[in-house]
């Protein structure tokens, strides 16, 4: 995979402001107020900066987060995780490995058989629908 690298002004330049802020600056959108919390649209999940494949919508679930949950990626090369001590908490950050876009976190309390929440900022993914 090759990897994509841009200055913050050129992501500010190409991202709408919540998408810069979640993606770049590794905020998050509040609880229910994505576009694909509810979502059951078959297709896939890319991300919004980059357009890498991230997430099946068949491993997509309702965890009740208020964020788009997913039981794994696409593949595991799509992401990279990194220790989050921020907020006094201990959680793993997920980033796309194409372009290190934050995307959001990992949780070990998710449905078999991965046991992973993959709880996912809508901002931060492009649904392509499948035909």
């Amino acid at each position: 995979m090759e990897k994509i690298e841009k200055t913050l002004e050129q992501w500010r330049a190409m991202l709408d402001p919540e998408q810069y802020n979640v993606c770049r600056l590794k905020g998050t959108e509040r609880p229910f107020s994505g576009k694909y919390t509810s979502t059951r649209t078959d297709g896939v999940y890319h991300c919004i900066c980059c357009s890498a494949p991230l997430f099946d919508s068949s491993t997509k679930f309702d965890s009740g987060c208020g964020w788009p949950s997913f039981y794994a990626p696409i593949a595991d090369s799509a992401m990279v995780e990194i220790r989050d001590t921020t907020h006094g908490m201990i959680r793993t950050e997920v980033t796309c490995a194409s372009c290190d876009a934050h995307l959001g976190h990992v949780f070990a309390d998710g449905p078999p058989p991965t046991g992973l929440r993959y709880c996912i900022n809508s901002v931060c993914l492009d649904l392509v629908p499948r035909d």
